[in-house]
């Protein structure tokens, strides 16, 4: 049996008084796109953020490709490519200087590093405009250019939350060919949170639900929704089902996070 990307046991996170996940268990299988999904609040960042790294947590609760993210934190970085749900880019900077910045503090060697910032554009379909400031970008391009900077160190594992929020139609479709093409050149792991659940529909091997920082129903796209009985059901049918509540109440919830991706190609 393979080396699981990424395996949770037992996972526990508090902020205070506040309990933001609650006895999470995950396996994440080698090769797969695993879609995290859950109203907000659910706990779903803390447990992106606690598998890369970002938050501390116990030897023996997280590995990522084997390796115990608590014992081995800068090794288990080089591993992964991450991009956060807030802007990344430096809207002062050149698409190929920001992808260069990535370059360089995930230790892409000297030799390397500019083939590889010239294959991440490309990769992304930003090689035209990688001499423009990245405040000139659109949105899609902005986060093409984030999914450059993570990929610039070959990742095994892409850890993306809400990847394409904000973000319309076309720009998410966009987004979506360039991360499925990566994915088939590649084998990489694909880990993500998104609210969009037509895209976890169509885009997933495999999706969890989290709700009050518990992971409950687990499984294919089609799986959870035939467990619905409901032959024509979809997995936002599975998400009310589940959590309670509805996607018109989370979409507002995203506000902020909606408007920083929509102005992000105006930032500085």
């Amino acid at each position: 049996m393979s080396t699981p990307a990424v395996e949770v046991r037992d996972l526990h996170y508090k902020f205070g008084e506040t309990k933001a996940v609650d006895g999470v268990e995950l396996t994440v299988r080698p090769g797969e796109i695993f879609g995290l999904l859950g109203p907000n609040g659910a706990g779903k960042t803390t447990t992106i953020r606690a598998i890369t790294a970002l938050l501390p947590v116990p030897a023996g609760v997280i590995e990522v490709f084997g390796r115990d993210v608590a014992k081995s934190r800068m090794s288990v970085r080089r591993l992964i490519g991450y991009v956060p749900q807030q802007l990344s880019a430096d809207g002062s900077l050149s698409g190929v200087e920001n992808v260069s910045l990535f370059a360089r503090l995930f230790d892409v060697p000297r030799r390397q590093r500019k083939a590889k910032v010239s294959e991440s554009l490309e990769m992304m379909g930003l090689t035209e405009a990688a001499t423009r400031l990245a405040k000139t970008y659109s949105g899609g391009m902005i986060r093409r250019l984030e999914l450059a900077q993570a990929l610039v160190s070959s990742p095994q594992l892409l850890i993306l939350d809400e990847p394409t929020i904000g973000l319309d139609p076309i720009a998410r479709g966009s987004v979506w060919e360039r991360i499925a093409a990566v994915r088939a050149e590649t084998g990489m792991t694909v880990l993500l949170t998104t609210h969009y659940m037509e895209e976890a529909e169509q885009s997933c091997d495999r999706v969890g639900l989290m709700h009050r920082g518990r992971l409950g129903k687990l499984g294919t796209p089609r799986e959870l929704i035939e467990g619905l009985g409901n032959p024509d059901g979809t997995l936002e049918d599975v998400f009310r089902a589940y959590s309670g509540g509805s996607l018109d109440e989370e979409q507002k919830g995203l506000r902020d996070v909606r408007a920083t991706r929509r102005t992000a190609g105006r930032l500085g």
